[in-house]
Order: structure tokens, then sequence, then C-alpha cells
């Protein structure tokens, strides 16, 4: 059954770290000709919205990216030591990205010409915000299922790896 949940997870993975590569390219390059006055500049415009939603998308790709690496690791590791580390990385990461979604979702309702770069960077935070929170849904019902290495400290009450653990005996009266 572990591989199941490996061949699932895998895909879902790879798909938001690319999307979070570029992400980072698309909000770097905004922000880069935003913070120089080149609103004026085809790609760049916006409104009121823009320079906040351009903060926070940078720091959700970077977050994301970081959090893919984890993630990585789990998929590769399978245990339950290297599952909390990938589910808490991946649900931080998701709600900075759930922040910049608010936020472009604003930047479109304010309205006003944005450029084309602008719209695509946009587009990949709102779908990186449903992908994101799927990867994490998966990781987190990985998390109960006990599909992972029972040698790792499962979370199943046995604590198979704690070698220091006795059972406590059962109480005379």
């Amino acid at each position: 059954m572990a591989g199941v949940g490996r061949t699932m997870i895998a895909p879902l993975l790879v798909l938001n770290l690319i999307m979070y590569l570029i992400v980072i390219g698309f909000a770097s390059w905004n922000l880069n000709h935003y913070i120089n006055g080149e609103t004026n500049h085809p790609g760049v415009a916006g409104n009121g919205a823009t320079f906040y939603f351009l903060v926070f998308a940078i720091l959700a790709g970077v977050v994301g990216a970081a959090s893919k690496l984890a993630g990585v690791h789990h998929v590769r590791s399978w245990g339950a030591h290297s599952l909390a580390a990938g589910a808490a990385s991946a649900l931080i990461a998701w709600a900075i990205t759930a922040l910049a979604f608010g936020l472009a979702c604003k930047e479109i309702h304010i309205g006003g010409y944005r450029g084309w770069r602008l719209r695509v960077l946009e587009a990949f935070v709102i779908i990186l915000a449903f992908t994101q929170l799927l990867y994490v849904a998966m990781l987190h019902g990985g998390l109960f299922s006990g599909n992972h290495a029972a040698g790792a400290g499962g979370y199943g009450g046995d604590y198979p790896a704690d070698h220091h653990h006795k059972p406590a005996a059962a109480a005379r009266v």
C-alpha cells in the first residue's frame, strides 16, 4: 500500500515544485520592475494591491519550493520520521500561498490594467492555492493511514522504534 501513496503524491510534488519555481521567476521579475519605478512598463502596472501581492507571492514561492525539498526527502524515505517535516512545511507553505491567493483575488477585484506577466502570476498563485491544499490533504491522509515504515516510530501507539518504552504493568489490587 505504501507504493500507492508515493505514486499519488510524487507527481503532485513535482507539479507544485515546478509551479512554485515559475512563481518565483514571475514574482521576482515583477517586483524588481515595480521597485525600480517602472510601473508604466507593459508587464507591470497594477493597482494598490500589487506590491503586497508581489511580496507574498515571492514569499510563497520560496517557502513552497523549500517545502518541496522536505517533500522529496519524505517521498524517498517514506517513513514517519520524514512525514512530520514534510507535512509541517507543506502546511506552512500552503498558509502563505493562501495569503497570496487572497491578495491575488483582491488585485483582480480592484481591477485596472495589469500586464500579462502579472496576470500569469495571479493565475499560478490561484492554481497553487488549490494544488498545495490537495498536497497537504494527501500528506495528512498518510499521517493517519499507517502506511509508513513501522520502524520509524509510527503513530499506532505501539512505539516500535522506541526500545526504552515498556508497557505499563497491570495494577494489582
